[in-house]
């Protein structure tokens, strides 16, 4: 059996909890909040010691495929990525992970860590890790577990047990998230915070969880089976995986099995799972405020300014949230979230494209942002990496006009091919089969004008593509 861990990275989430920066076509992991990496990134360098962890497996949903890629290889990494056709919670999404590692060793020793938490101590973690080793050969299914700073309501709560190693106990009692009586309970008796980072032996788990769910079971390990090669992923059998039972790997397993222990851990962690937690992680100016972008501060004390382009200045607030995109400002008390799911509901009913994507959309190969939008036009600026390639495809109710300002096109209008360099544009009629691509070294940029009666993306008939969409 190898000694090294399995690492899974669990990617698949569309959290809205640090909305608007974060929303469903780009969530909080794939984000660069701390420093040049997304915390997707910074889990996988996190990972990336070969005397101790083995390749890793990245399960994310296959709408952010594309989004893993383009982010492992910035670091020059590589990992088996398995696609979810459809959302099942932690539960199945970590199943499939360890479905997948025990037909490569069904002893292997797998390490699932969320792809959105922040640990500050990298030393530390890898101490944990090999301190959980033996349990975790031994048949235990460990989680770690937090030592708390104070009460709190946002997490889940473990009462450890006995002590099976030097950093690694029984799990007594988990205590799902509390109201702020029981938090403050739990927080002197003892308990840890449930970080949501688990280690196991691969077959061990599918052992326990078919104890509890052996339907699940059966439906992951028939969907990992089944599973088909999507250019350099690896899909998951669509019908097998939906007959999978939507729950968190807690519910499904920890919260019941016999096998389950605690590793005590100081990573300096977190979920980051409110703006709150963004100030608290960020350096702050002498009068604790946190700029991320272009901000200016006068009297005003213990805030945070997330912008993009837009200078945001505070004068004479405390405790104050502002973040700023491009199509929408949110301005909210800097303190534990409570009415942010709420709020984020409410704009999904008032104008749900917020909610969804930003202006910017991440495409295959490269990325396009809506300028301008009437009745009968709209003013997209689109950028596309050196080597991509947009689909060959027609529109029936839109002509386009493309102005190069950066690189070189290769545009094919029907049969002819044409190069299109910086400052000339070419026209694209209704109902023309074209395709556009970037045969440079540099990024292409270019400025689209659609007109027409209707402009929707769903106006787009593919003919061939290099990405296998629909």
């Amino acid at each position: 059996m190898s000694g090294l861990i399995v690492p899974l990275i669990v990617c698949g989430g569309a959290g809205t909890r640090l909305w608007p920066a974060s929303r469903d076509g780009r969530p909080k992991q794939f984000l660069t909040l701390f420093g040049s990496h997304s915390s997707f990134q910074e889990t996988i360098k996190r990972v990336s010691d070969p005397s101790l962890f083995d390749k890793p497996m990245v399960i994310t949903n296959t709408a952010y495929r594309f989004v893993v890629r383009d982010q492992l290889a910035e670091l020059g990494l590589e990992a088996d990525v398995l696609l979810e056709s459809t959302r099942r919670d932690s539960g199945p999404a970590i199943l499939a992970g360890a479905a997948f590692a025990r037909m490569l060793n069904p002893q292997s020793v797998v390490l699932a860590l969320a792809a959105d938490h922040v640990v500050q101590d990298q030393s530390a973690f890898t101490v944990s890790c090999r301190s959980g080793l033996a349990a975790a050969r031994d048949e235990f299914i460990l989680t770690f577990g937090v030592t708390p700073d104070g009460p709190s309501t946002e997490y889940g709560y473990i009462l450890p047990g006995e002590r099976i190693a030097a950093d690694v106990r029984t799990a007594a009692k988990f205590v799902e998230k509390p109201d702020a009586e029981l938090a403050a309970r739990c927080a002197a008796e003892g308990y840890l915070w449930n970080s949501g980072n688990f280690m196991f032996r691969a077959d061990t788990l599918l052992a326990e969880y078919a104890r509890f769910d052996p339907d699940t079971v059966a439906a992951v390990t028939s969907a990992v089976t089944n599973a088909a090669a999507d250019l350099e992923f690896l899909a998951l059998d669509p019908a097998s995986f939906e007959r999978a039972r939507p729950t968190s790997i807690d519910y499904a397993v920890m919260e019941k099995t016999s096998r389950a222990a605690v590793v005590e851990v100081a990573w300096g962690w977190s979920d980051v799972g409110s703006w709150r937690a963004v100030w608290e992680l960020s350096p702050k100016d002498g009068d604790g405020n946190v700029a991320k972008g272009s901000a200016v501060f006068e009297d005003a004390r213990n805030c945070t300014v997330a912008t993009e382009k837009a200078l945001v200045a505070l004068e004479g607030v405390e405790d104050l949230v502002v973040v700023a995109t491009d199509d929408a400002v949110l301005v909210s008390r800097n303190r534990q979230p409570g009415g942010m799911k709420r709020l984020v509901g409410s704009v999904r009913k008032a104008a749900p494209q917020l909610a969804e994507n930003h202006l910017r959309v991440d495409r295959p190969w490269g990325s396009y942002q809506s300028l301008d939008i009437g009745d009968r036009h709209q003013v997209k600026r689109i950028v596309v990496k050196p080597g991509g390639r947009l689909s060959r495809q027609q529109h029936h109710h839109r002509a386009e006009h493309w102005v190069v300002v950066r690189g070189i096109a290769l545009v094919t209008i029907n049969d002819t091919e044409t190069l299109v360099h910086e400052n000339e544009s070419i026209y694209v009629p209704i109902g023309a089969v074209h395709r556009m691509a970037n045969p440079g070294k540099i990024a292409l940029e270019l400025i689209e004008v659609q007109t027409g009666s209707y402009l929707g993306e769903d106006d787009i008939i593919r003919i061939e593509d290099d990405y296998r969409r629909e």
